[in-house]
């Protein structure tokens, strides 16, 4: 009855007969004479073709529950058998944003294959909400985050912390009068902005000035708006909404405006005089650093040998 339900399940995840095609390398006429000859053996059809796009039947969607059901026993005896093989195969995908793709996860990745060679790495990079999707459906089996994510759902590895900072285009008449809390590029690549003695900016200093806040929805957004709002008794006044904190930087670099950005990204900029930095009050400024892994998962020895690492 299960026969062929790898084509039915990724028509199912295309929800079209050509997407899916195009995906399993075969051609359109084949792939729906197969999900038919599926279908004719469970009695019922799977899919209603009278909607565009095509969408499951009430049966289907018992159907797909149990595909999955089975593929999910599948993956975990290859992981059992990848375990008995001694880590001399296996996979481990990792997911991370563009911050941790680029900054954090490369030291991490290089120091695990050089002492599992033969160990296949899938990093993969997208939005927090894209990442945590694969997360949940079981693509990823490890994602790191600075955000909070649901605790009845996920587990975590505790990384490190990061700690949002104010930057500020040096050139901006704001600073003149807050020399005193005024750090520099290599104050933060010192660490001098964790000593308790430095201390934090009054945010009302800047309520005149434009801002470089990312988009709605992201958990720096939400801090550097609760910081300007509880600290500075102000609402920013924004002037671009970058996706990136990489991006919101740079900008801030060519006096584009003010932006929030961990220490994580800044420590990893080259020298440049051109900003002036600023600590910022906790506990909206601090964040922990995890690495989240879905509950009740099977946990292969792969990803129980990368968190050690961690």
């Amino acid at each position: 009855m299960f026969q062929g339900m790898h084509y039915v399940y990724e028509v199912y995840r295309e929800m079209s007969f050509s997407k899916a095609a195009r995906n399993l390398f075969i051609s359109q006429p084949s792939l729906s004479a197969a999900v038919k000859k599926a279908e004719a053996q469970i009695g019922f059809p799977v899919f209603d073709r009278s909607t565009n796009p095509i969408r499951l039947t009430e049966l289907g969607e018992e159907y797909i529950r149990s595909v999955e059901n089975i593929m999910d026993v599948e993956k975990r005896f290859c992981h059992y058998v990848d375990d008995i093989q001694g880590l001399k195969s296996g996979t481990i995908a990792i997911g991370g944003t563009n911050l941790f793709a680029s900054y954090v996860l490369p030291p991490l990745l290089s120091r695990f294959t050089e002492q599992y060679p033969l160990i296949h790495v899938n990093l993969v990079e997208a939005t927090t909400s894209e990442l945590e999707e694969r997360l949940f459906g079981g693509f990823l089996d490890l994602l790191i985050d600075n955000q909070s994510m649901d605790a009845s759902i996920y587990e975590k590895t505790f990384f490190c912390e990061e700690h949002l900072l104010l930057v500020v285009p040096s050139r901006f008449s704001c600073n003149e009068n807050l020399k005193c809390h005024a750090l520099t590029l290599s104050d933060i690549k010192a660490g001098r902005h964790l000593d308790q003695s430095v201390p934090p900016v009054p945010l009302e200093a800047f309520r005149e000035e434009a801002f470089l806040l990312l988009k709605s929805g992201n958990d720096t957004r939400d801090r550097a708006e609760k910081l300007c709002r509880d600290s500075g008794r102000f609402a920013p006044r924004i002037k671009l909404e970058p996706e990136q904190q990489i991006t919101a930087y740079n900008l801030a670099r060519y006096g584009m405006g003010i932006s929030f950005n961990g220490d994580i990204l800044i420590r990893h900029m080259p020298d440049d005089h051109s900003l002036t930095y600023y600590k910022l009050e906790e506990p909206h400024a601090l964040r922990n650093v995890n690495f989240y892994y879905k509950r009740n998962r099977y946990m292969t020895k792969v990803v129980n040998e990368f968190l050690k690492l961690v």
